[in-house]
């Protein structure tokens, strides 16, 4: 497609998706969903499987279900603006567009290609959070904005059209951030924020830019989060929350789930706080033993991982649950073909400029400082991701640290990969000694739960 096709394609698909944004105050969600359903087949034709249609046909179908609910909240608190250039870079320009275009891509240079990058502008926090090193502005490595701008248009050539940004605290660099958010219109920006440094003038950007949205991070109530994060800093991210809010911005919730808070942040009061605050969303991260001074004690048993994995995935159910749409980074590997690491999906680049298979894989051979992002994709740590993927038949044991050790063991030191955490080296052996006994005790539980869903060994045959 040349690039006046692109344009106007493009602008089709904006101007119908704002018609059913802004039609949707006077219309049922029932009635959107039709209307989606219709833009959504007439793109993607037969390269979906019906069953990806499903909640927008549970939508069409069933005007009370919790789900039409949703889109009613949402079209009447947000946006309309927001929402449809956020969907419009993510959904047409990144899942439908870029994502064929990342698979050819893949194809033609024999590397992975990545839907999302994660990119780290800083290293420092305006935080103090217990066992984290990113405290008090401590570290100051910080991609400068040329990098993260030249990265971002060398991705877009390859389809890539999904930037998110960590730390540190990413809030730290939002002028920037908000530069690159006006240079690349046409690419959907997230961020995984304290909530503490949101303010009027960051949310006016917000509403003015578009493309932008962010999702706080907590621990859960009050104690919890203050106990880790500060005396004081709960207050901030809740009047953060009420903050965007009031500017009718949608906002989500990133949460790492541990032994110590799994259910409080699951709770039916917990989720129902955070919805009446106006958040529509919530990314769910599995602890991680990553880095020297982390150690394996949050980890979850394996009966707490599964009370993780059923509650969510009853509070997003197509009935009862909760009004908030919820991601199981570690346990939705059962509906991603597993790992989604090392350019398959996604990919992370640190505030020194390593390129890491992931957020929490530190080990690395290319830096986008001195790399172009197609070299940086084409490091032998990453083709080593792409020859072992998937690392387990069983997608609830995706991972190659958590519950495949032996295979990060095996490609850190075949690929001469380094030890890229900012804090101290750590080497792998040290990192997988931490989650072999993990590994061997979720082993059963995910096995057993595999052959009573999938019988036959493999998800995609029940699709």
């Amino acid at each position: 497609m040349n690039e006046i096709q692109h344009k106007a394609e493009r602008k089709a698909f904006e101007i119908v998706l704002k018609k059913i944004v802004r039609k949707g105050k006077n219309e049922s969600a029932s009635q959107m969903a039709e209307s989606i359903l219709k833009i959504m087949k007439g793109i993607l034709g037969d390269s979906w499987k019906e069953s990806s249609y499903a909640v927008f046909q549970e939508i069409a179908d069933n005007p009370d279900s919790k789900w039409a609910r949703y889109v009613d909240r949402l079209i009447s608190e947000a946006d309309p603006d927001i929402i449809t250039t956020f969907l419009t870079n993510a959904a047409y320009e990144g899942g439908f567009r870029g994502y064929k275009t990342t698979e050819e891509m893949a194809e033609k240079y024999d590397c992975n290609v990545p839907w999302l990058i994660l990119m780290d502008p800083t290293s420092a926090c305006n935080l103090h959070c217990i066992g984290c090193w990113a405290a008090e502005y401590g570290y100051k490595q910080n991609l400068s904005f040329e990098v993260m701008d030249r990265t971002i248009s060398e991705a877009k050539e390859l389809g890539t059209h999904a930037v998110l940004f960590t730390g540190g605290e990413p809030l730290v660099r939002k002028k920037d951030i908000i530069r690159l958010c006006e240079k690349h219109p046409d690419v959907a920006f997230h961020a995984f924020t304290n909530g503490t440094l949101i303010d009027k003038q960051f949310c006016e950007d917000l509403l003015r830019v578009k493309n932008f949205m962010v999702s706080v991070s907590v621990e859960g109530f009050e104690e919890s989060t203050d106990s880790r994060r500060g005396q004081g800093t709960y207050a901030k991210v809740i009047k953060a929350m009420d903050l965007m809010h009031s500017y009718r911005i949608p906002y989500g919730l990133s949460i790492c789930y541990t032994a110590n808070n799994y259910k409080d942040v699951t709770s039916d009061e917990f989720l129902d706080m955070v919805i009446e605050k106006g958040c529509y969303f919530a990314w769910y991260f599995h602890y991680m033993p990553v880095g020297m001074n982390s150690g394996p004690e949050l980890l979850l048993n394996p009966e707490q991982r599964m009370y993780v994995l059923n509650r969510i995935r009853e509070i997003r159910g197509m009935e009862g649950g909760k009004e908030i749409f919820a991601i199981d980074f570690q346990n939705d590997g059962e509906f991603v073909t597993g790992c989604v690491a090392g350019g398959k999906r996604y990919l992370h680049i640190n505030a020194a400029g390593d390129v890491e298979p992931c957020v929490f894989i530190h080990y690395s051979s290319a830096n986008i400082n001195e790399k172009s992002f197609m070299e940086c994709l084409q490091q032998p740590l990453f083709k080593a991701y792409r020859k072992n993927m998937p690392f387990n038949d069983n997608y609830l044991r995706p991972c190659p640290m958590l519950e495949n050790p032996q295979f990060i063991r095996e490609m850190v030191n075949s690929t001469g990969a380094k030890s890229t955490d900012l804090e101290a080296p750590e080497s792998v052996e040290h990192l997988t000694e931490k989650t072999e006994a993990y590994a061997e005790a979720w082993k059963p539980y995910a096995e057993k739960y595999w052959n009573e869903h999938y019988p036959s060994g493999h998800r995609e045959d029940y699709d």
